[in-house]
């Protein structure tokens, strides 16, 4: 028996609730993984309220962790107890101590990623990747814009553009959050909400996350316009197999060795306090990446 937390009904923070947990044996294509560290997403958030569905409540919530391997099931290969390991969807229930995942769901984490930077970057990592590289590729001389450039994924895709050599603007909501994005390699920070209307002629809207809420309806004849193109993409549709997970993850963790990318774990808070973590996120008092530690 380990300790989690459990939510029994959809509402506000309060709704989660430290409880004791039963984890059991992997079975076939499964392991057992002892979380070391665990990312918040507001993706959390929205399970929790109701505006995604799960598939049963109660529910253990979290989408994301890093922790050690301390049981490999049958039929399971290139996994074995004491490897150091991470996961970013595809499975539900990270906000727990211990927990059974299908291995193919799992990325090694390298020696030299701490795991508190592992639990807070695969899922904003591996989104700024699909976002950067195949959604639309960024190249020298492209300017982009990135909303909520102080934020968890905000932040990676302004220091990862500016490597690119794209010039890149970040909108923010105070004057603190500006400060920081400057450093993350925005060329221009303005405390703004913006729009189609920011577009040059055949320019790009790329639409992701929804932490300010379920964004509004777009009427095609509002991108006839300027020609404009607009899409709305799903990290799980860009690492469908196993070897684009790997692939997306490599890359993100290879960018953070060299230097590429710096991760701000700017808070983190013990597990049995994640309903605080969450009444935090929503209210806008965090910043960067938030992390639970078991």
């Amino acid at each position: 028996m380990v300790k989690g937390i459990r939510v029994h009904k959809h509402g506000g923070p309060e709704v989660m609730k430290w409880e004791d947990v039963e984890v059991g044996e992997p079975k076939e294509g499964q392991v057992r993984v002892k979380n070391k560290a665990i990312g918040i997403n507001f993706i959390d958030v929205y399970f929790r309220k109701g505006v995604y569905k799960t598939s049963s409540i109660p529910y253990i919530p979290g989408v994301e962790a890093c922790g050690v391997v301390t049981a490999v099931g049958p039929g399971v290969t290139g996994r074995q107890v004491g490897d150091v390991v991470a996961f970013a969807g595809g499975a539900m229930g990270s906000y727990v101590e211990e927990l059974i995942l299908p291995a193919n769901k799992l990325v090694p984490v390298p020696p030299s990623i701490d795991s508190t930077v592992a639990a807070s970057l695969l899922l904003k990592g591996m989104t700024a990747q699909f976002l950067l590289h195949r959604c639309f590729k960024v190249q020298h001389g492209h300017t982009i814009l990135v909303h909520a450039a102080a934020g968890g994924v905000g932040s990676l895709l302004c220091q990862w553009a500016n490597a690119l050599g794209a010039t890149v603007i970040g909108t923010v909501s105070t004057q603190e959050k500006a400060s920081q994005a400057k450093e993350d390699g925005c060329h221009h920070v303005i405390i703004y909400k913006g729009s189609l209307r920011c577009l040059k002629f055949r320019g790009y809207m790329v639409s992701f996350g929804q932490s300010s809420g379920a964004p509004d309806p777009v009427p095609l004849s509002a991108l006839s316009v300027k020609s404009l193109f607009l899409t709305r993409p799903t990290l799980f549709h860009y690492t469908a197999t196993r070897d684009e997970l790997l692939e997306n993850a490599g890359e993100v963790f290879a960018n953070v060795d060299k230097g590429t990318l710096r991760v701000r774990v700017n808070h983190t808070y013990p597990l049995s306090e994640a309903a605080l973590a969450h009444s935090d996120l929503e209210n806008r008092k965090t910043s960067g990446s938030v992390v639970l530690i078991p």
